[in-house]
């Protein structure tokens, strides 16, 4: 796994244990693992963690756009990888941006 996704994942393996508090698992998070199946979380789980999000990357990382071009069993089976793999090209898509645009 590239650098910046292991970065990635780390990150969004804290969020994940913020968001679900005393509820998450001592299970480790990795590329692999589900949303749903594995962590259990639910959709209110994961608004709190597109907020979170949010307030991490800003515009650069929509997650709303990201799960809008699922189907509904991907969105069910989603895996942390998947996410993680988003995030990455969504930031290295706006460091090219940024760098064409001055």
């Amino acid at each position: 796994m590239p650098a910046a996704q292991d970065s990635i994942l780390a990150g969004l393996t804290e969020m994940i244990n913020a968001v679900l508090g005393d509820f998450a698992d001592d299970q480790p998070i990795t590329m692999d693992t589900t949303f749903r199946d594995d962590l259990g979380m639910e959709s209110i789980d994961v608004v709190s963690l597109a907020g979170r999000l949010q307030a991490r990357y800003g515009d650069t990382v929509n997650f709303a756009h990201f799960v809008a071009k699922l189907d509904l069993e991907t969105i069910s089976e989603l895996r942390v990888g998947q996410l993680v793999e988003h995030i990455a090209t969504s930031l290295e898509g706006a460091d090219g941006v940024g760098a064409g645009s001055r």
